[in-house]
């Protein structure tokens, strides 16, 4: 049952309140309780009014997984402005178009994060937030309304360039409550965020899930297994949700260290071998694993649930969640609706009334069949995208940037399987001038993120089209 919250801001002294002592954030040695944290958000509000940031406003985050990510969002959004979080593995180049087409005020940065400094398009003020530049406002907390855009994430489309997704308070408060009894977060979990902040799993089912609740907050900038492993006995973790490869690596390291403290995991809808599951209940302490389906422009849609058998948690993303409905197009692509479907992709009605018709459904782009209890099976991509150790990779988004080559006439890009990252990218192109694969990867890496830059390339005398001209990738494959 949801509480009396209507808004994110209204959630974090909510839980200032209900949690008052107890701790909040763990971030190596600074620990933060749901107090202070409640407090320091309003003084970074405060900082952020002074600096000018007003009701609406856009305030970009191109940062971290951090406690110092968690204040700054959640001032921005106390300050009754709009989050932007901006992708840490993009490029600057990719970053300051996002933050310019959604008009951001500012952009809160961590300097040097992964080597890199950021320098913010003009007109648009960078704001350190390993500094004091958040810590001294006056505290603030403006009324904002349920039904307001809270945050506008990201997501790449098959058009190529990133679409900003609206979702407003109410929706994210409600979905997310209802996340924490699915996978059984309670009071007093300690809860290892390894998925990036940037994304809904680690925005949303972290740390607005922790804030409901009342779960430490344990922050994991970059992903490493074996800091995993001991920040889990440290800290005695109980809730560790991931991709199916972080509990490949608990098992093949267990024995390591003392894992006894974990009881829940949450993986996502990759394909998951029955085997895993069955493993990581025998060999690992998890009393519950949840699986699940979600996307940016509807968050967590569908959820297995408990008591579940591990042929159903690891073969199906379990029956559609309170709220939601889920069905199935003629063409076999999965359709979402629901409360929690977005308010609209930014700036894009076009794009936005290709993607959610005249009844409310949402196309997802995805695949799947529905068996007779409900139960959702994603069997493919019904788009061209392929997922690189976690994270979506766009052909056409790539394409475009490949064909900003001098020497590159056409270029096509597919997904093909890899041992490790389970999908990587393969580039086939057509030269007009000599160029060889490793220059033309040296280029992308200047590009794009490190997992769109496609990991082989073929050269071709010309690309297979078919009769419309449209490259036929199935032969290409």
């Amino acid at each position: 049952m949801q509480g009396s919250w209507n808004t994110i801001p209204e959630l974090v002294r909510s839980a200032g309140e209900r949690f008052g002592s107890a701790e909040a954030v763990v971030d190596g040695a600074e620990r933060i309780t749901f107090a202070e944290l409640a407090e320091r958000v309003r003084r970074a509000a405060g900082a952020l009014d002074a600096m000018g940031v007003r009701p609406g406003d856009r305030v970009g985050i191109w940062a971290p997984n951090s406690a110092q990510w968690i204040v700054a969002a959640f001032g921005v959004l106390t300050a009754g402005g709009v989050l932007v979080p901006v992708n840490t593995r993009w490029t600057a180049r990719e970053a300051a178009d996002v933050l310019t087409r959604s008009a951001a005020a500012a952009v809160l940065v961590s300097p040097g994060f992964l080597g890199r400094d950021y320098t913010a398009p003009p007109g648009i003020r960078a704001i350190d937030i390993t500094s004091d530049a958040l810590a001294g406002g006056r505290p603030l907390e403006r009324e904002v309304d349920g039904d307001a855009v809270a945050d506008i994430l990201f997501t790449s489309g098959t058009t190529g360039r990133p679409k900003g997704v609206m979702m407003n308070h109410r929706q994210t408060l409600r979905l997310y409550d209802e996340w924490c009894d699915l996978a059984d977060l309670r009071q007093g979990d300690r809860y290892l965020l390894v998925n990036p902040f940037f994304h809904t799993f680690g925005y949303k089912a972290g740390l607005v899930a922790s804030l409901t609740r009342g779960a430490t907050m344990l922050p994991m900038a970059v992903f490493d297994v074996d800091r995993v492993r001991e920040v889990v006995a440290r800290e005695r973790v109980t809730m560790l949700p991931g991709p199916p490869t972080l509990y490949h690596s608990l098992l093949e390291g267990a024995g390591k260290h003392d894992l006894s403290s974990l009881r829940c995991a949450v993986t996502g809808s990759a394909d998951i071998p029955v085997e895993l599951i069955r493993r990581m209940k025998a060999e690992l302490p998890f009393q519950s694993i949840m699986t699940g389906y979600g996307l940016t422009e509807a968050g967590t849609a569908t959820a297995s649930r408990p008591g579940d058998s591990f042929e159903d948690i690891a073969t199906t993303v379990g029956t559609a969640c309170d709220g939601v409905e889920v069905s199935i197009a003629d063409d076999g692509e999965v359709l979402v609706r629901g409360y929690s479907v977005m308010q609209g992709y930014l700036d894009d009605p076009v794009a936005t009334a290709e993607a959610i018709d005249a009844d409310g459904w949402l196309r997802t782009g995805d695949t799947g069949t529905l068996d007779e209890r409900g139960r959702l099976r994603i069997v493919g991509r019904k788009k061209d995208m392929f997922i690189v150790g976690g994270f979506n990779a766009y052909p056409a988004e790539i394409e475009g940037v490949l064909l900003e080559h001098p020497a590159i006439a056409q270029a096509a890009v597919i997904g093909v399987p890899d041992d490790r990252l389970g999908e990587v990218g393969r580039a086939f192109v057509v030269a007009r001038a000599p160029l060889s694969a490793s220059e033309l990867t040296a280029w992308s890496k200047q590009r794009l993120a490190g997992y769109k830059v496609p990991r082989s390339v073929v050269f071709l005398e010309a690309l297979p089209l078919n009769a419309s001209g449209k490259v036929m990738k199935d032969r290409l494959r």
